[in-house]
Protein backbone atom coordinates (compact mmCIF):
# COMPACT_ATOMS: atom_id res chain seq x y z
CA UNK A 1 0.00 0.00 0.00
CA UNK A 2 3.10 2.36 0.81
CA UNK A 3 4.64 1.71 -2.45
CA UNK A 4 1.19 2.52 -4.65
CA UNK A 5 0.64 5.62 -2.58
CA UNK A 6 4.71 6.44 -3.11
CA UNK A 7 4.01 5.52 -6.76
CA UNK A 8 1.51 8.30 -6.92
CA UNK A 9 2.79 10.65 -5.26
CA UNK A 10 5.97 10.32 -7.52
CA UNK A 11 3.77 10.78 -10.98
CA UNK A 12 2.11 13.35 -9.13
CA UNK A 13 5.55 15.31 -9.36
CA UNK A 14 6.75 14.42 -12.18
CA UNK A 15 5.77 17.51 -14.64
CA UNK A 16 7.95 19.61 -12.01
CA UNK A 17 11.12 16.94 -11.84
CA UNK A 18 10.66 16.97 -16.12
CA UNK A 19 10.58 21.16 -15.83
CA UNK A 20 13.71 21.27 -13.59
CA UNK A 21 15.66 19.06 -16.09
CA UNK A 22 14.84 20.99 -18.87
CA UNK A 23 15.99 24.20 -16.94
CA UNK A 24 19.28 22.64 -15.91
CA UNK A 25 19.89 21.99 -19.40
CA UNK A 26 18.75 25.47 -20.79
CA UNK A 27 21.21 26.54 -18.25
CA UNK A 28 24.17 24.19 -18.67
CA UNK A 29 23.66 25.35 -22.48
CA UNK A 30 24.45 28.29 -21.93
CA UNK A 31 27.51 27.58 -20.23
CA UNK A 32 28.61 25.43 -22.86
CA UNK A 33 28.48 27.93 -25.65
CA UNK A 34 25.43 27.71 -26.64
CA UNK A 35 22.88 30.30 -27.00
CA UNK A 36 18.98 30.93 -26.92
CA UNK A 37 19.01 27.01 -26.51
CA UNK A 38 20.80 26.53 -30.17
CA UNK A 39 24.16 24.88 -30.20
CA UNK A 40 27.03 23.79 -32.91
CA UNK A 41 25.75 20.53 -33.92
CA UNK A 42 29.53 19.49 -32.21
CA UNK A 43 32.09 21.40 -33.72
CA UNK A 44 32.99 22.98 -30.55
CA UNK A 45 32.47 26.86 -31.66
CA UNK A 46 29.73 29.60 -29.96
CA UNK A 47 27.27 29.74 -32.26
CA UNK A 48 28.30 33.22 -33.09
CA UNK A 49 32.23 32.94 -32.91
CA UNK A 50 31.75 31.53 -36.91
CA UNK A 51 29.28 34.55 -37.39
CA UNK A 52 30.53 37.98 -39.43
CA UNK A 53 28.75 40.94 -36.74
CA UNK A 54 29.16 42.97 -36.05
CA UNK A 55 27.79 44.74 -38.98
CA UNK A 56 27.84 48.34 -38.49
CA UNK A 57 31.18 48.78 -35.44
CA UNK A 58 29.45 52.10 -35.31
CA UNK A 59 25.62 51.17 -34.19
CA UNK A 60 26.84 48.10 -32.50
CA UNK A 61 28.71 50.44 -30.06
CA UNK A 62 25.92 52.53 -29.73
CA UNK A 63 24.00 49.63 -27.74
CA UNK A 64 23.10 45.92 -27.57
CA UNK A 65 19.04 44.73 -27.09
CA UNK A 66 18.33 43.67 -23.38
CA UNK A 67 14.67 42.23 -22.48
CA UNK A 68 13.11 44.64 -20.28
CA UNK A 69 9.94 42.32 -19.64
CA UNK A 70 9.29 38.75 -18.01
CA UNK A 71 7.37 37.52 -20.63
CA UNK A 72 8.30 33.93 -22.36
CA UNK A 73 9.74 33.74 -26.15
CA UNK A 74 6.89 34.88 -28.16
CA UNK A 75 5.17 31.40 -30.20
CA UNK A 76 4.51 31.56 -33.99
CA UNK A 77 2.93 28.94 -35.52
CA UNK A 78 5.59 28.46 -38.33
CA UNK A 79 7.95 25.93 -38.96
CA UNK A 80 10.80 27.72 -37.87
CA UNK A 81 11.22 31.26 -37.04
CA UNK A 82 14.28 33.27 -35.97
CA UNK A 83 14.68 37.03 -35.22
CA UNK A 84 18.35 38.81 -34.69
CA UNK A 85 19.63 42.50 -34.09
CA UNK A 86 21.26 43.17 -36.99
CA UNK A 87 23.89 45.11 -35.68
CA UNK A 88 25.32 42.74 -33.04
CA UNK A 89 23.69 39.28 -33.93
CA UNK A 90 21.77 39.15 -30.85
CA UNK A 91 19.06 36.78 -30.84
CA UNK A 92 15.71 38.30 -29.82
CA UNK A 93 13.67 35.30 -30.81
CA UNK A 94 14.16 31.77 -31.78
CA UNK A 95 12.20 28.59 -32.33
CA UNK A 96 13.82 25.60 -34.34
CA UNK A 97 15.47 28.64 -36.01
CA UNK A 98 18.71 26.00 -37.55
CA UNK A 99 16.73 23.31 -39.06
CA UNK A 100 17.17 22.52 -42.50
CA UNK A 101 14.33 23.46 -44.79
CA UNK A 102 13.89 24.60 -48.15
CA UNK A 103 13.75 28.31 -47.83
CA UNK A 104 12.03 29.29 -51.76
CA UNK A 105 12.61 32.63 -52.73
CA UNK A 106 14.35 33.88 -49.69
CA UNK A 107 16.98 32.49 -51.87
CA UNK A 108 17.09 35.71 -53.70
CA UNK A 109 19.24 37.36 -50.76
CA UNK A 110 22.26 35.40 -51.16
CA UNK A 111 21.80 36.53 -55.30
CA UNK A 112 21.51 39.88 -54.47
CA UNK A 113 23.79 39.74 -52.45
CA UNK A 114 26.32 38.38 -54.87
CA UNK A 115 25.11 40.93 -57.36
CA UNK A 116 26.30 43.59 -55.56
CA UNK A 117 29.61 42.36 -55.13
CA UNK A 118 30.22 41.60 -58.52
CA UNK A 119 28.80 43.40 -60.91
CA UNK A 120 31.13 46.69 -61.29
CA UNK A 121 28.54 48.35 -63.68
CA UNK A 122 24.55 47.53 -62.67
CA UNK A 123 23.44 50.10 -65.48
CA UNK A 124 25.58 47.13 -67.84
CA UNK A 125 23.18 45.82 -70.56
CA UNK A 126 22.55 41.77 -69.70
CA UNK A 127 21.16 39.90 -72.57
CA UNK A 128 18.32 37.37 -71.40
CA UNK A 129 18.73 33.74 -72.77
CA UNK A 130 16.36 30.79 -73.23
CA UNK A 131 17.92 29.17 -69.86
CA UNK A 132 16.61 32.24 -67.90
CA UNK A 133 13.43 32.12 -69.27
CA UNK A 134 13.03 28.32 -69.57
CA UNK A 135 12.17 28.61 -65.23
CA UNK A 136 9.20 27.90 -63.30
CA UNK A 137 6.88 29.82 -60.95
CA UNK A 138 6.76 33.80 -60.80
CA UNK A 139 8.54 35.50 -63.62
CA UNK A 140 8.44 38.99 -65.03
CA UNK A 141 4.86 39.35 -66.58
CA UNK A 142 3.55 36.60 -64.98
CA UNK A 143 2.80 37.41 -60.80
CA UNK A 144 2.14 33.35 -60.85
CA UNK A 145 2.71 30.29 -62.64
CA UNK A 146 -0.89 30.33 -64.20
CA UNK A 147 -1.59 34.16 -64.30
CA UNK A 148 0.31 36.85 -66.37
CA UNK A 149 -0.89 40.25 -66.97
CA UNK A 150 2.48 42.10 -68.53
CA UNK A 151 4.66 41.72 -70.96
CA UNK A 152 7.31 38.38 -70.32
CA UNK A 153 10.36 39.05 -71.34
CA UNK A 154 12.37 37.15 -74.43
CA UNK A 155 15.12 35.05 -75.83
CA UNK A 156 17.93 38.27 -76.93
CA UNK A 157 15.93 40.90 -74.83
CA UNK A 158 18.73 42.91 -73.31
CA UNK A 159 17.70 44.61 -69.89
CA UNK A 160 20.02 46.70 -67.02
CA UNK A 161 21.49 44.50 -64.75
CA UNK A 162 19.69 46.40 -61.77
CA UNK A 163 16.52 46.37 -63.13
CA UNK A 164 16.95 42.64 -62.83
CA UNK A 165 18.02 42.92 -60.09
CA UNK A 166 14.90 45.05 -58.90
CA UNK A 167 12.37 42.60 -60.63
CA UNK A 168 14.21 39.58 -58.43
CA UNK A 169 13.72 41.48 -54.78
CA UNK A 170 10.29 43.17 -55.94
CA UNK A 171 8.14 40.60 -57.81
CA UNK A 172 10.55 37.78 -56.79
CA UNK A 173 10.97 37.26 -60.73
CA UNK A 174 12.62 33.61 -61.05
CA UNK A 175 14.04 34.66 -64.70
CA UNK A 176 15.92 37.82 -63.41
CA UNK A 177 17.66 35.82 -60.11
CA UNK A 178 18.54 33.05 -63.21
CA UNK A 179 19.47 35.95 -65.75
CA UNK A 180 21.94 37.79 -63.16
CA UNK A 181 23.51 34.25 -61.76
CA UNK A 182 24.15 33.81 -65.70
CA UNK A 183 25.02 37.29 -66.03
CA UNK A 184 27.95 37.00 -63.56
CA UNK A 185 28.94 32.80 -63.94
CA UNK A 186 28.14 31.77 -67.04
CA UNK A 187 25.81 29.15 -65.66
CA UNK A 188 22.71 28.63 -63.30
CA UNK A 189 25.29 26.17 -62.60
CA UNK A 190 28.19 28.02 -61.55
CA UNK A 191 26.69 30.48 -59.90
CA UNK A 192 25.67 28.26 -57.66
CA UNK A 193 28.83 27.31 -56.68
CA UNK A 194 29.59 30.84 -55.85
CA UNK A 195 26.34 31.04 -53.47
CA UNK A 196 27.81 28.26 -51.76
CA UNK A 197 31.29 29.06 -51.37
CA UNK A 198 29.93 32.78 -49.96
CA UNK A 199 28.04 30.68 -47.64
CA UNK A 200 30.65 28.95 -46.39
CA UNK A 201 32.81 32.23 -46.36
CA UNK A 202 29.74 33.75 -43.93
CA UNK A 203 30.22 30.40 -41.34
CA UNK A 204 26.44 29.47 -42.87
CA UNK A 205 26.96 25.66 -42.00
CA UNK A 206 23.24 25.02 -42.26
CA UNK A 207 23.01 25.92 -46.07
CA UNK A 208 23.00 24.46 -48.95
CA UNK A 209 21.66 26.62 -52.75
CA UNK A 210 20.37 24.66 -55.66
CA UNK A 211 19.46 27.40 -58.02
CA UNK A 212 19.38 31.12 -57.98
CA UNK A 213 16.12 31.61 -58.01
CA UNK A 214 15.48 29.03 -54.65
CA UNK A 215 13.25 26.65 -56.94
CA UNK A 216 14.21 23.25 -56.06
CA UNK A 217 15.39 21.02 -58.45
CA UNK A 218 13.14 17.82 -58.98
CA UNK A 219 14.41 14.64 -57.58
CA UNK A 220 17.30 17.05 -55.24
CA UNK A 221 14.64 18.79 -53.13
CA UNK A 222 16.61 17.89 -49.75
CA UNK A 223 20.14 18.93 -51.29
CA UNK A 224 18.14 22.35 -51.75
CA UNK A 225 18.13 24.15 -48.04
CA UNK A 226 19.08 26.69 -44.97
CA UNK A 227 17.64 27.67 -41.88
CA UNK A 228 16.14 30.49 -40.58
CA UNK A 229 18.85 31.45 -38.45
CA UNK A 230 21.20 31.46 -41.53
CA UNK A 231 18.83 33.44 -43.82
CA UNK A 232 18.43 35.95 -40.92
CA UNK A 233 22.37 36.33 -41.23
CA UNK A 234 22.22 36.72 -44.66
CA UNK A 235 20.04 39.39 -44.61
CA UNK A 236 21.66 41.62 -41.86
CA UNK A 237 24.94 41.05 -43.86
CA UNK A 238 23.12 42.21 -47.21
CA UNK A 239 22.10 45.78 -44.90
CA UNK A 240 26.16 46.58 -45.96
CA UNK A 241 24.37 47.04 -49.40
CA UNK A 242 21.84 49.94 -49.23
CA UNK A 243 20.80 49.70 -52.96
CA UNK A 244 19.51 46.52 -51.77
CA UNK A 245 17.03 47.65 -49.23
CA UNK A 246 16.40 50.90 -51.18
CA UNK A 247 14.76 48.23 -53.58
CA UNK A 248 13.11 45.93 -51.05
CA UNK A 249 11.27 48.71 -49.49
CA UNK A 250 9.53 50.58 -52.94
CA UNK A 251 5.94 49.24 -53.54
CA UNK A 252 6.02 49.48 -57.29
CA UNK A 253 7.63 50.38 -60.57
CA UNK A 254 8.75 49.40 -64.34
CA UNK A 255 11.36 49.14 -66.57
CA UNK A 256 12.13 48.86 -70.13
CA UNK A 257 14.58 47.09 -72.47
CA UNK A 258 17.72 49.05 -73.22
CA UNK A 259 16.15 49.69 -76.90
CA UNK A 260 13.40 51.49 -74.85
CA UNK A 261 10.92 48.86 -76.66
CA UNK A 262 9.38 46.60 -73.82
CA UNK A 263 8.43 47.95 -70.96
CA UNK A 264 7.87 45.58 -67.53
CA UNK A 265 5.93 46.29 -64.56
CA UNK A 266 6.83 45.92 -61.03
CA UNK A 267 4.96 45.53 -57.16
CA UNK A 268 6.67 44.33 -54.29
CA UNK A 269 5.20 41.32 -52.73
CA UNK A 270 5.68 42.56 -49.73
CA UNK A 271 2.05 43.03 -48.04
CA UNK A 272 3.62 44.51 -44.84
CA UNK A 273 5.63 47.05 -46.30
CA UNK A 274 3.30 50.10 -46.29
CA UNK A 275 1.09 48.81 -42.96
CA UNK A 276 3.52 48.11 -40.60
CA UNK A 277 5.36 50.96 -38.90
CA UNK A 278 8.89 50.73 -38.84
CA UNK A 279 9.15 48.03 -41.45
CA UNK A 280 12.11 48.58 -43.98
CA UNK A 281 11.64 45.95 -46.79
CA UNK A 282 10.51 42.11 -47.05
CA UNK A 283 11.22 39.46 -49.06
CA UNK A 284 8.42 36.93 -49.50
CA UNK A 285 9.06 32.90 -50.58
CA UNK A 286 6.74 29.88 -51.73
CA UNK A 287 7.40 26.68 -53.09
CA UNK A 288 5.12 23.46 -52.27
CA UNK A 289 7.56 22.12 -50.47
CA UNK A 290 8.95 25.29 -48.54
CA UNK A 291 5.66 26.41 -48.28
CA UNK A 292 4.83 30.36 -47.72
CA UNK A 293 7.70 32.08 -46.00
CA UNK A 294 8.77 35.40 -45.28
CA UNK A 295 11.95 37.79 -44.30
CA UNK A 296 11.31 41.34 -43.31
CA UNK A 297 13.49 43.90 -41.78
CA UNK A 298 12.35 46.94 -39.23
CA UNK A 299 13.52 49.35 -37.08
CA UNK A 300 12.81 50.49 -33.74
CA UNK A 301 10.70 53.27 -32.39
CA UNK A 302 14.33 55.16 -31.93
CA UNK A 303 15.06 54.88 -35.51
CA UNK A 304 18.64 53.99 -34.38
CA UNK A 305 18.15 50.06 -34.94
CA UNK A 306 17.56 47.17 -37.21
CA UNK A 307 16.28 44.00 -37.09
CA UNK A 308 15.51 40.79 -39.20
CA UNK A 309 13.34 38.43 -38.68
CA UNK A 310 12.71 35.15 -40.90
CA UNK A 311 9.35 33.32 -40.86
CA UNK A 312 9.36 29.64 -42.56
CA UNK A 313 6.76 27.79 -43.98
CA UNK A 314 3.53 29.77 -41.77
CA UNK A 315 0.49 29.38 -43.66
CA UNK A 316 -0.47 32.84 -40.96
CA UNK A 317 2.66 34.64 -41.91
CA UNK A 318 1.82 38.09 -42.46
CA UNK A 319 0.36 38.28 -39.03
CA UNK A 320 2.44 36.74 -37.27
CA UNK A 321 5.06 38.39 -38.61
CA UNK A 322 3.31 41.47 -37.16
CA UNK A 323 2.90 39.90 -34.34
CA UNK A 324 6.82 38.90 -33.45
CA UNK A 325 7.88 42.32 -34.49
CA UNK A 326 5.39 43.93 -31.98
CA UNK A 327 6.60 41.47 -29.55
CA UNK A 328 10.26 42.41 -30.16
CA UNK A 329 10.08 46.46 -30.02
CA UNK A 330 8.04 45.49 -26.69
CA UNK A 331 9.94 43.45 -25.04
CA UNK A 332 13.86 44.79 -26.06
CA UNK A 333 15.44 48.21 -25.91
CA UNK A 334 18.89 49.11 -26.63
CA UNK A 335 21.51 49.78 -24.22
Amino acid sequence: MLNFLFTILLFSFAPVWSYGQLYSQHNSNQQNGCVAGICDNGTGKNLNSYSLFPINEAMASDGTPVEVTDYPDLKVWAGSSVAIDVDTGTILHYDDGRKHVQIASLTKMMTATLALENIKNLNAPVTITQTALDVVGTVVGCPTSVFCNGNRMYPGEKVKAIDLLRAMLMNSDNDAATALGIYMAGSPDKFVQMMNAKAKSLGLIDTHFCTPSGLEIDGHEDECYSSAYDIARIAAYSMRYKLIWQIMETPSGQFYSTDGKTMHVLNNTDMLLTTLPGCIGGKTGYTPLAGDSLLLGAVDPTGKHKIIAVILNDNNRWTDMRDLIDWIFANYKWK
